[in-house]
């Protein structure tokens, strides 16, 4: 009876383990869902010139 009990115990540590696991990775795939849309974002807002200031560096001699 104690290794059925043992087995019982070991079979929930690894259930909540990879429950854990489970979150991890939805966790990890939604950070970069949201970086990928930030970067979408910010990229579609910074179309354009890239500088201005066209005298900002000193021609080479």
């Amino acid at each position: 009876m104690f290794t059925f009990e043992l087995h019982k115990l070991h079979e929930a540590e690894l259930r909540r383990w990879a429950e854990q696991e489970r979150l991890a990775g939805q966790a990890r795939r939604a950070r970069r869902t949201a970086r990928r849309a930030a970067r979408d974002a910010a990229s579609k807002e910074a179309e354009g010139p890239v500088s201005t200031d066209r005298n900002r560096f000193a021609h080479a001699a």
